[in-house]
């Protein structure tokens, strides 16, 4: 049997918001998809306020749906376009030792995350350039060099974290308002891909993006870090603006190849970067050499130097250029970020985090 939208909707109309109006009537219900029995929706709440009122619903809603015939899986997101103050005392009351209470939400102005000593941007102009490889392998490398590391993947459309940290269990509450962040290689780490269905595409934009990233931020159990790493999506959207105009972000890195296109892209985010008034903590070429495992012979496939002139040009620090190596990808693909093991292969990521560690220092 193959459930309609609007047997969801109708199974939704059981389901009573706090003030007791039904959810499938309300306006709350977004981005609604319903294919081959995979139902998936968001519950969008305009007052951040409300939203740990609405768990339960969450919860029911998520029920209801999945009593229905032909519904193999449900997956309910909450999202608010804020933190909220309940949710920020609820952390303080449901930590675990040693974490951190959340900071008291601004009422205007950057917000700092409590605990957080810096929030670091890792961005690139385009995709394919492995910013997101040199992110995991960049803060496993930093929490090898004694830091505390958070990694919070902010590609929402396309979260990589996950299987590349090699994590795949769903986060706990000890409250049930906010997340308690899970680890791996000593990193902690949060993801919108496990909390969501494996192959579920997240198809949200504006306010829903935003207020995702929001409670990334500001309803993780993150304790105290000398750094969140924000593993950004490719390109200058909403992302880029809400983090940057937001919260209090220390700087930003900014990934790219040698390769002129890559390039052209890149001078693209580091302009968004520097008109969101962000520092821009230094350049990290990906791909610049690749180096046969035959015959030993080196080629620059992407072209040379590239990255090095943009530098000197702006005045901008390169914080070390990467290879292309198969070993990388191996390691990401498996699960066990490169900088996580004592091979060569690791040694450039290491160099790169001793390298941001100085310049966070100085």
């Amino acid at each position: 049997m193959t459930v309609t939208r609007a047997q969801v909707l109708t199974a939704l109309e059981s389901v009573p918001l706090p003030d007791g109006a039904p959810l499938g009537t309300s306006d709350l219900v977004r981005a609604l998809v319903v294919e081959d029995g995979m139902v998936r929706f968001v519950i969008d709440v305009i007052d951040p306020a409300a939203a740990p009122q609405l768990a339960r619903t969450r919860a029911q809603a998520e029920a209801a749906v999945a009593a229905l015939p032909g519904v193999r899986r449900v997956s309910v997101a909450l999202t608010a376009h804020g933190p909220s103050r309940g949710t920020a005392q609820g952390v303080s009351r449901g930590a675990p030792s040693g974490a951190a209470p959340q900071a008291k939400p601004q009422e205007s102005g950057p917000q700092a995350i409590a605990g957080v000593e810096r929030i670091i941007a890792v961005g690139s102009g385009k995709g394919g350039v492995g910013k997101s490889t040199v992110a995991s392998n960049l803060a496993v490398a930093l929490a090898r060099e004694g830091w505390r590391v958070g990694l919070l993947d902010a590609d929402l459309h396309g979260p990589s974290q996950p299987h590349m940290m090699g994590v795949s269990r769903r986060p706990l509450s000890a409250d049930g308002n906010t997340m308690i962040p899970l680890e791996a290689h000593g990193v902690r780490m949060i993801s919108i891909g496990v909390l969501v269905g494996d192959g579920d595409a997240v198809m949200w934009r504006g306010a829903m993006l935003t207020g995702a990233l929001r409670q990334l931020l500001t309803q993780v159990q993150w304790g105290v870090l000398d750094a969140l790493l924000i593993d950004m999506p490719p390109g200058t959207g909403d992302i880029q603006m809400t983090l940057c105009s937001k919260f209090q972000v220390a700087g930003a890195l900014v990934v790219s190849t040698p390769q002129d296109v890559a390039l052209l892209d890149a001078r693209k985010a580091l302009r968004a970067f520097q008109s969101l008034k962000t520092p821009v903590l230094g350049l990290i070429e990906n791909m610049s050499t690749f180096v046969c495992p035959k015959c030993g012979h080196e080629e620059h496939i992407f072209g040379e130097g590239g990255v090095e002139a943009e530098a000197a040009r702006l005045g901008l620090p390169v914080l070390g250029s990467l290879p292309l190596s198969v070993d990388v990808r191996l390691a990401s693909d498996g699960g066990v970020p490169v900088a996580a093991t004592d091979s060569a292969t690791a040694a450039p990521y290491r160099r790169i985090a001793r390298r941001l560690i100085e310049t966070c220092a100085a």
